[in-house]
């Protein structure tokens, strides 16, 4: 990994590939995402972030070429952003922020970029990253590069079961719940009972 970020791999505008970013209020945190991305691209050999598959093992095994990580994201974004907005209007004093959601929901799977190689499908498409690591720790990595909140990289770190690090807060809790039910759907492509996979 490396300090320079390759800002012309980063789309003109990140809010087309990902709609939600404009939905951050403050300028510094919605600002921090985009670097964070701008820090991926630039430690990876990916030229675009439409091209980065969601879990390529896990599609070839459920036959699911052509799943992506931006869609996942933006499911996963969705489902979480959806979810603090009922809770804020069924609670209005929940301390419960919103644009932290969205920016942990954002940059949940940002390692992805380093966990998967370009043009590699499969079980042959996972780095080192992927086989040692996994995505939650190299994307704190990526979180603290761009000089986000410790917050959201407690959000990315606690998503997942690949540590042993739950959810502190409640902004962690809703995105590790959205990006479960938005994996489901996806594996639920590939099966009729979700019990088998």
């Amino acid at each position: 990994m490396s300090d320079d970020a390759a800002p012309d791999a980063l789309p003109a505008d990140l809010a087309d590939v990902f709609p939600s970013l404009d939905d951050i209020a403050d300028p510094d945190l919605r600002e921090g995402v985009v670097d964070a991305y701008a820090v991926a691209l630039g430690d990876t050999e990916w030229t675009g972030l439409r091209e980065v598959p969601w879990l390529p093992d896990e599609q070839a095994r459920l036959g699911l070429p052509d799943e992506s990580n931006v869609d996942h994201v933006n499911e996963v974004t969705a489902l979480a952003t959806g979810m603090t907005d009922d809770l804020l209007a069924r609670r209005p004093d929940l301390d419960l922020d919103r644009d932290l959601v969205v920016a942990g929901a954002l940059l949940h799977d940002v390692s992805k970029l380093y966990e998967f190689a370009p043009g590699e499908t499969g079980a042959d498409a996972g780095t080192p990253y992927y086989d040692l690591l996994g995505h939650p720790h190299v994307g704190v990595y990526v979180c603290e590069a761009a000089g986000l909140p410790v917050e959201v990289s407690h959000v990315v770190l606690s998503h997942t079961s690949r540590t042993t690090v739950d959810p502190a807060t409640l902004e962690a809790e809703v995105v590790k719940r959205a990006d479960e039910v938005a994996a489901a759907a996806i594996r639920w492509g590939g099966v009729d009972d979700l019990r088998r996979v």
